[in-house]
């Protein structure tokens, strides 16, 4: 953001930090310990102001939503799913510049309950707060959002009144600001002209008419104002991307944001329907149910099979035609590249089954590949999709999908900044190594699409041109295809293989259609590898972020050989294949076990049954990367004189 920006910005009031969405939004999962303390989000309420929207999740509370923001203060307390007047309340002490404080009452930081919060900050283009006393006469509400408002949440304060909402696509759009929702019930949507005098919102103000549930005279109100971006959006490293867009949209429709949502709400407004939330911190929005709230109830977290999220927005599953629904959704971030290798991989292990397995990793994950020290098989999860993979399947067996909440499938756990390995997963017979990534610009991503037996194209969300690639099938056997840039766009490897990988030139292999990735898609051919009719794939994308993350290849010689990746720091991770010639495997190295001038423990991926090796001295630190050592240590899979390697690594 320029400088200038930053100035208007912390002069408007809505909010002068930086604009990243990681900085302005977060869904943040907790559990209750009844005791006081801090909740660590990374979101500046303190300084910049802002709302923290908190509900009960599950266990014996059944605690309502739960609304603090900063313009009324921390002992003020609304209901979302009541209309009662705001309350005095000490469960929630205090706004941090990172996060918000708890007094551990029975409410909102119950013993064995887990509970979410949703922290809006306060931001040009993005999201507002207001208060006002009400007169009784048509007005308008000023207010610092910088763009009209698409949503208004509206609440008197000082008495009982339902919620009102305003939505510039209500009534389809047409006549919108004759209408209004209610966010406490789940009622179609109330034609009355007094409460916003028939008015629609503008950049700088919003009207309210004299309804008592806006403007009665001597009452107290605050509204919660959310942008509708579509063409004017000013954040991220270029001051040009969108986070936030209100819409409408009818029955099973393909919904297109301009963005992949990480958080959504919807409400059908012409016929009673529950306001729907769904985030994808706390689950899978693609193939499966996804966990949900309703905001006009204070009941525990379900399931529902609502809606399929993609690249571009979210394929609906909400109901025919002649459903209507309004909403609005939060862009996934982060918008930027990463710069610290730190906030978006990590790298851990435990001994048998020790600790409860549980670690902090410093970011919600959004994958993960473990695997036991001893013989056995390596596995990636995915959060998206809530699927776990074998990499060395010798039969190139379909993933494991498991059922949403059960024992096996909560490898994801459910608290923020967390990676859980609790759940008898590996049981307590072997160590096991644990590598774990988060989504971000040019350094990682995940897409997961439909074959339809057709060359096409499958857009992305990188921003960068894929350097690797790994695509799986599954829903049905086959084996994992990887594309990588030393080899092109004729080439492919496979996992699970000590080969050399296969071309487009052999007969009926059509695998990249011949066609080099792109910044926003990335081509798939016929082939039954990525693109059957009918059956579902998941890919997962890699790309060098300059000093965080490197994709390339070397040659090896008959001495060391300096692999330059770029880093202050050395190499965290490192992959590597053999690739000009056949026999040998996928190599991993890790810090946590040892990068070191002795000798380095690795795992070869690729096979279900080969041990950890901890005899050989085949890696050494190298400040900007990593050392390939001689090949009397290294051994041919890692450097023979004029044999070629590919390679992935992550900085330290």
């Amino acid at each position: 953001m320029t400088a200038s920006k930053l100035v208007l910005n912390a002069a408007s009031g809505a909010g002068g930090g930086t604009t990243d969405i990681d900085d302005l939004f977060r869904t943040y999962l907790y559990d209750g310990d009844s005791s006081a303390g801090n909740e660590i989000t990374g979101i500046d309420t303190l300084n910049e102001g802002g709302l923290v929207w908190l509900k009960h999740r599950s266990g014996s509370n059944g605690f309502g939503h739960a609304f603090y923001d900063t313009a009324r203060g921390n002992t003020k307390q609304l209901r979302g799913d009541l209309n009662s007047a705001e309350s005095t309340e000490s469960r929630f002490t205090g706004f941090l510049s990172n996060g918000f404080s708890l007094s551990g009452d029975t409410e909102l930081d119950l013993s064995n309950n887990k509970y979410i919060a949703w922290t809006f900050r306060k931001a040009e283009k993005f999201f507002d707060i207001v208060t006002w006393t009400g007169n009784e006469s048509n007005r308008d509400i000023s207010h610092n959002l910088g763009s009209e408002p698409g949503m208004i949440l509206i609440k008197r304060r000082s008495a009982s009144s339902n919620w009102i909402v305003y939505h510039k696509f209500m009534n389809g759009g047409t006549n919108a600001a004759q209408y209004y929702l209610k966010l406490n019930e789940n009622s179609a949507q109330a034609g009355d002209g007094s409460t916003f005098d028939n008015t629609s919102a503008t950049s700088t103000s919003f009207r309210v008419g004299t309804h008592t549930g806006v403007n009665k005279s001597g009452e107290t109100y605050v509204a919660y104002l959310f942008a509708d971006n579509t063409n004017d959006g000013e954040f991220g490293p270029d001051e040009d991307q969108n986070v936030i867009k209100c819409f409408s949209f009818t029955g099973n429709e393909n919904v297109n944001l301009g963005f992949e949502p990480q958080w959504i709400m919807a409400k059908r407004w012409d016929n009673s329907g529950s306001w729907w939330m769904i985030d994808s911190t706390r689950g899978p929005m693609v193939d499966q149910n996804q966990h949900y709230v309703v905001a006009n109830s204070a009941g525990s977290e379900g399931l529902v099979d609502a809606l399929r999220v993609t690249p571009t927005g979210f394929q609906s599953k909400f109901g025919g035609s002649g459903i209507n629904l309004i909403g609005v959704a939060i862009r996934r971030g982060p918008l930027a590249v990463p710069t610290d290798a730190s906030k978006v991989f990590h790298v851990d292990e435990y001994a048998n089954n020790s600790n409860s397995n549980k670690y902090t990793t410093g970011f919600d994950p959004d994958m993960n590949i473990n695997s036991r020290t001893g013989a056995s098989t390596t596995y990636l999860m995915s959060k998206q999709t809530n699927v776990y993979f074998q990499l060395p399947t010798d039969t190139g067996g379909a993933s494991n999908p498991t059922g949403v909440g059960t024992s096996s499938s909560n490898l994801f756990s459910k608290k923020s900044n967390v990676m859980d390995l609790s759940t008898g997963w590996w049981g307590s017979t072997s160590d096991v190594v644990s590598w774990t990534w988060k989504r971000a610009p040019s350094y990682f991503d995940e897409v997961n699409y439909d074959g339809n037996g057709a060359a096409r194209t499958i857009s992305h969300n990188l921003n960068a041109i894929p350097e690797m690639m790994w695509v799986k099938r599954r829903s049905a056997t086959e084996n994992w295809t990887v594309y990588h840039s030393a080899g092109g766009n004729t080439k492919y490897y496979q996992i699970d293989s000590t080969g050399t990988g296969g071309t487009s030139s052999q007969s009926g292999i059509n695998i990249w259609n011949d066609t080099t990735p792109t910044a926003s898609v990335f081509s798939v051919g016929t082939h039954d590898r990525v693109n059957t009719n009918g059956q579902t794939y998941s890919a997962f994308l890699f790309a060098t972020a300059p000093g965080v993350s490197k994709v390339g290849y070397y040659t090896g010689s008959s001495g060391t050989v300096d692999v330059d990746c770029g880093f202050s720091n050395g190499a965290k991770f490192i992959l590597i294949k053999l690739v000009s010639h056949a026999g040998y495997g996928w190599y991993v190295f890790d810090t946590r076990r040892g990068i070191v001038s002795g000798n380095d423990p690795h795992i070869r991926i690729n096979e279900s049954t080969g041990s950890e090796v901890t005899s050989t001295d085949a890696i050494d630190p190298l400040s900007s990367g990593f050392q390939v050592t001689v090949p009397g240590n290294a051994g041919t899979g890692i450097n023979q004189n004029g044999y070629v390697y590919i390679f992935y690594a992550v900085a330290a």
